[in-house]
C-alpha cells in the first residue's frame, strides 16, 4: 500500500532522477522530479510536498555545496513544514552535516542502497507530518482565540412552546444530523445552537459560531475553508477556516438566509463531499463537523422566489427547530426577568428587586426585539435604578417602536421594497446603524451588506 506523501527530487543528474523516481513511486503517492532548481518555486506553488530530496551541488557550483545551501534556506523560508533531505557524495559528508545544522532533516550519500533511501525518506515523511500537525495546532489556537465567543448565556423557558423546543433539542442533539434553527431576531438562536452542542456527544469539543451576514463575498471561502499564505494580497500567513476549527465539534452558521446563490453552491459541495480545499491550495482536507444553521428568513419562500437553493435547504434542515417569539411565551417573561436581573445586579454590584405590579407591566409589553431586547433593557434599568427597586420606567419609556415607513411604497418588487424599507429605517434613526438594524430585525453586519447591495 502506497504512503499518501508527496515528494520532489531536485538533481541535475537525469540518471539519479530516473532511478530515485522509479523506486519511490512504488511506495509513495506522488513523486515529482526536476533537473533545474530554478523550478522549485513553481513546484511549491503547484503542489504540497512533504519531502524534498535536494542535491548539494549543481553544475553551476559543482564542489562547494553553496548552491545547495542557498536552495535549502529558500525552501525552509517558503515551507518550513517540509522535510529536506540533502543528497551528497561520500566525499562531501562534512557538507551534509553542516546542512543538517542549517535545517535539513537528513542526508543520503550517493550512490545509495535502495533500502537506505527508503528508510531515510520514510523517516523524513514522519518528521514532516509531525511538523504539519504542530503548525496546524498553532493555527487552530490562533483561530480559536479570534473565533470563540464570550461566556454562554442561559437558555431558559418553562412555557409549553419552549418545553417542546427543549424536547426536540434533546432528541436531535444525540445525532449528527444537520439542524436548522428558525425564529425572529433576538429569540435566542445561538443559545439554542449552544444547547444542542452541549447536549451532544461532541460537548467536550469546540463550538464555533460565524455570522454569515458579516462575511463579505471576497472572504467567504477564506473564513469557512481557510487559505494558504500568498493565496491573495492580504494572505500574510496560512489560516485555518471555521470548518477545521470546529473539527470534531459543532459549527454554527447564523443568518444562513443571507448567503448568495453562488456561495450556497460552494457550501453545498463541501457538505456533500465532507471535504474542503483552502484558498490557494490544491489539497483537499477531510473534516468531521456537526453543522447547525439559523435564520430569521422564510427559506421556503426564498426557494420559491429563486433566492435560495432547494437542494441546499434540504442539506441543512434534516431537523428544524422553530423558536417562538417572546410575545407568544409570556409565561417565560418573569423567569427571564429574574435571571437577567440577578446577572446584571451582580455585575454592577446592585441589589434590586421587581415589584409584582411592575412584573405585570413587563409581561404585558410586546418585546418586539424578543429575549435580546429584554436582556439589554434589564441591563439598562439596573444601571439607571436607584434604591432597591428596579426602575422599569427606564425600560418601558425608552422603547423605540419599529419605525413607520417614511417613504410610501409604490411597488411590489421585493428588491425595491427592501431598499426603501432600509432607507426609511436609516432616515428614521438619523443614520444610526445600530438602531436601524435592531428595528429591522438585523445584525449590524447584515444591514451593512444591504447598504452595500442597494448602494445606500
Amino acid at each position: 500500500m502506497k504512503h499518501q506523501g508527496s515528494i520532489l527530487i531536485v538533481d541535475d543528474n537525469a540518471d539519479i532522477l530516473t532511478a530515485s523516481r522509479l523506486l519511490l513511486k512504488q511506495h509513495f503517492q506522488q513523486v515529482k522530479t526536476t533537473t533545474d532548481p530554478q523550478q522549485i518555486d513553481a513546484y511549491l506553488k503547484q503542489f504540497e510536498f512533504d519531502v524534498i530530496l535536494l542535491d548539494m551541488n549543481f553544475s553551476q557550483d559543482a564542489i562547494s555545496g553553496k548552491e545547495g545551501f542557498t536552495w535549502l534556506q529558500h525552501i525552509l523560508q517558503q515551507k518550513p513544514e517540509i522535510s529536506v533531505i540533502m543528497m551528497t557524495a561520500y566525499a562531501e559528508l562534512d557538507l551534509a552535516v553542516n546542512a543538517i545544522k542549517a535545517g535539513a532533516t537528513d542526508f543520503i550519500a550517493k550512490p545509495w542502497q535502495n533500502e537506505a533511501l527508503l528508510a531515510v525518506v520514510t523517516a523524513a515523511m514522519a518528521h514532516s507530518e509531525t511538523r504539519k500537525q504542530k503548525q496546524q495546532l498553532n493555527l487552530q489556537n490562533q483561530g480559536l482565540s479570534l473565533a470563540l465567543q464570550g461566556q454562554q448565556q442561559a437558555f431558559l423557558g418553562e412555557s409549553p412552546a419552549m418545553l417542546k423546543v427543549f424536547d426536540t433539542i434533546e432528541k436531535a442533539a444525540k445525532t449528527d444530523a444537520n439542524i436548522l434553527i428558525l425564529g425572529e431576531s433576538g429569540t435566542g438562536k445561538e443559545l439554542a445552537a449552544r444547547a444542542i452542542h452541549q447536549a451532544s456527544p461532541r460537548a467536550d469539543q469546540t463550538f464555533i459560531g460565524l455570522d454569515m451576514g458579516s462575511v463579505s463575498d471576497t472572504l467567504f471561502e477564506s473564513e469557512l475553508f481557510g487559505h494558504k499564505k500568498g493565496a491573495f494580497t492580504d494572505a500574510k500567513q496560512d489560516r485555518v477556516g471555521r470548518f477545521q476549527l470546529a473539527d470534531k465539534g459543532s459549527l454554527f452558521l447564523d443568518e444562513i438566509g443571507n448567503l448568495p446563490l453562488s456561495q450556497q453552491a460552494k457550501l453545498l459541495a463541501v457538505l456533500q463531499n465532507r471535504q474542503l480545499t483552502p484558498v490557494g491550495s490544491n489539497k483537499s482536507i477531510n473534516f468531521d463537523t456537526r453543522l447547525i444553521c439559523a435564520t430569521n428568513h422564510n427559506l421556503y419562500q426564498a426557494v420559491e422566489q429563486g433566492l435560495f437553493r432547494q437542494d441546499f435547504l434540504y442539506r441543512i434542515n434534516t431537523i428544524e427547530i422553530t423558536l417562538p417569539p417572546l410575545k407568544d411565551r409570556e409565561q417565560d417573561i418573569p423567569l427571564l426577568v429574574e435571571h437577567y436581573l440577578n446577572h446584571f445586579s451582580h455585575k454592577y454590584q446592585q441589589q434590586l428587586k421587581v415589584t409584582p405590579s411592575d412584573m405585570k407591566r413587563l409581561c404585558r409589553y410586546s418585546w418586539p426585539g424578543n429575549v435580546r431586547e429584554l436582556a439589554h433593557s434589564i441591563e439598562r434599568a439596573v444601571i439607571l435604578s436607584e434604591g432597591d427597586t428596579l426602575n422599569i420606567d427606564a425600560i418601558l419609556t425608552n422603547q423605540a417602536p419599529v419605525p413607520p415607513t417614511e417613504t410610501q411604497l409604490n411597488t411590489f418588487d421585493l428588491k425595491e421594497v427592501e431598499k426603501q424599507t432600509v432607507a426609511a429605517a436609516l432616515a428614521h434613526y438619523q443614520g444610526n446603524v445600530s438602531k436601524a438594524a435592531k428595528a429591522l430585525g438585523l445584525t449590524r453586519g447584515a444591514l451593512y451588506r444591504r447598504l452595500e447591495k442597494h448602494e445606500l
